[in-house]
C-alpha cells in the first residue's frame, strides 16, 4: 500500500482526543441476554468467575448487576430488620455484564490501520457474540482471524474457542494486539495461551515460514510472532476463519483471497465470516460515486444458484451468502451501524455440490 504518510481515522474514535499521540484506551461494553448460553462459568458484573449453581440469583444494586448466593447468611440492619435485595421481576434469569479494554491509536497511516478499531470489526463482534450466546456452535473449535488489528474480535472469541490464531503483519500492530490479549485475559477469564498472535503476510505463500525455536524466539524480538510447524498444522485444521474491514484496496483484496484460498485448500473444511463496510468514491471513469472496492470483492464470489449451474464445467470457487444483520442484536453500543455494513458467510467449494456444515 502506498501513501504511508496519509493519516486516517476510524469513525469509532470520533469522540477521542484528536491530537493525542500516545496509545488511547477504550472500553467496549456489552450485556449477555438472560437466555445466553454460558459454557462452564457464570460471570458477575465485575467479571469474577463463579460456579454454575441453582442457588445463584441476580439482583440489582444501583446501576450494577451482581450475582447473589441465595444460600448466604441473611443480613439484618441495626434495628434487627431483615435487609432484602431488590430483585428483577424474573430473578431466575441473569443478565451478565462484560467489558473489554482495547489499546489503540486514534489516527494512523494507511499501512498501520490495524492500530485502530473499525466499525466492521464491531458488527462482526455483535455477530459472534450472538452466535456464542444463542448456541454452542463455536465452543471448543479452532479459528484463524485474518487482519486482526487490535485483536478485539479474537479476544471475545477466546471465551468459547479452544484456540484462535490472531494474525496480522508488522511488529507495531502485532505488539499492540499482544498487549490487548494480555490485559483482557484476567477480566474475561480466557486462557492467554489459547490466543496465539502470529504474523501472516497475505502477499507471501502459505504455509508461512517456520520460525526459530522457543529459546531463540525469546532472544530475538523479530521471531516472537513466528509460526511453529505444529501451529501451522493446527491452523490448517481450523474450522473457522474471521476477517473484518479488510476490503478497501483491490490489491489487498486480491492478496486476501489468495491467502484464504490457500488456507481453505489445506486441512479441514472451513467457513469464513467476513465483515466489511462499503466505501464510496467519485471516479472520473464512472462520473459517479461508486463502491468499486466492494464490486471487486463481489467478483470473487458466486451465489448458490451460480454454483449449481456449474455442473460439468466445475472449477473450485468461493460461494458467498450475505447474512441479514438486521436479525443480529447490537450488543456493542459504542458505534452506529449505518446501512453500509455487511457480513458474509463464505465457503470454498473444491468439489461439485459440496455443502458446508457450519
Amino acid at each position: 500500500m502506498e501513501g504511508g504518510d496519509e493519516q486516517v481515522m476510524s469513525e469509532v474514535h470520533l469522540g477521542c482526543p484528536p491530537h493525542s499521540s500516545a496509545p488511547h484506551i477504550s472500553v467496549f461494553t456489552f450485556t449477555a441476554p438472560p437466555t445466553a448460553f454460558q459454557p462452564n462459568v457464570a460471570w458477575d458484573g465485575d467479571h469474577h468467575a463463579t460456579c454454575e449453581s441453582s442457588a445463584l440469583n441476580q439482583c440489582d444494586v444501583g446501576d450494577h448487576v451482581c450475582v447473589e448466593d441465595a444460600s448466604r447468611q441473611l443480613n439484618f440492619d441495626k434495628d434487627g430488620d431483615l435487609v432484602l435485595s431488590r430483585r428483577r421481576r424474573n430473578h431466575n434469569k441473569r443478565c451478565l455484564n462484560y467489558r473489554v479494554t482495547i489499546q489503540h491509536n486514534i489516527t494512523s497511516s494507511l499501512p498501520l490501520v490495524g492500530l485502530q478499531v473499525w466499525k466492521a470489526a464491531l458488527v462482526l463482534v455483535d455477530f459472534v457474540l450472538h452466535k456464542s450466546f444463542m448456541s454452542s456452535d463455536f465452543v471448543d473449535m479452532i479459528a484463524v482471524e485474518l487482519g486482526a488489528g487490535t485483536g478485539l474480535l479474537g479476544i471475545l472469541l477466546a471465551r468459547v474457542l479452544r484456540a484462535i490464531f490472531v494474525t496480522d503483519t508488522g511488529t507495531e500492530v502485532l505488539d499492540n494486539c499482544a498487549i490487548n490479549v494480555q490485559i483482557n485475559a484476567g477480566a474475561l477469564k480466557y486462557c492467554e495461551s489459547s490466543v496465539l498472535v502470529r504474523e501472516l503476510d497475505w502477499k507471501e505463500s502459505w504455509p508461512p515460514k517456520i520460525g526459530a525455536s522457543d529459546v531463540e524466539a525469546q532472544q530475538r524480538n523479530s521471531s516472537k510472532y513466528s509460526w511453529s510447524a505444529s501451529e501451522v498444522d493446527e491452523a490448517e485444521g481450523a474450522s473457522l476463519l474471521f476477517a473484518a474491514d479488510v476490503i478497501y484496496s483491490d490489491e489487498l483484496t486480491d492478496a486476501f483471497f489468495n491467502i484464504v484460498e490457500k488456507l481453505m485448500s489445506h486441512g479441514s473444511e472451513k467457513v469464513l465470516y467476513l465483515a466489511l463496510e462499503k466505501r464510496y468514491n467519485f471516479t472520473l471513469d464512472d462520473l459517479d460515486i461508486v463502491a468499486n472496492g466492494y464490486q471487486h470483492f463481489q467478483s470473487y464470489l458466486k451465489d448458490e444458484q451460480e454454483y449449481a449451474r456449474l455442473n460439468g464445467t466445475f472449477q473450485p470457487c468461493f460461494v458467498g451468502e450475505r447474512i441479514n444483520i438486521d436479525q443480529i442484536p447490537q450488543y456493542i453500543k459504542e458505534y452506529e451501524r449505518g446501512k453500509d455494513l455487511e457480513i458474509w458467510k463464505i465457503c470454498y467449494r473444491k468439489t461439485p455440490h459440496s455443502k458446508s456444515v457450519l
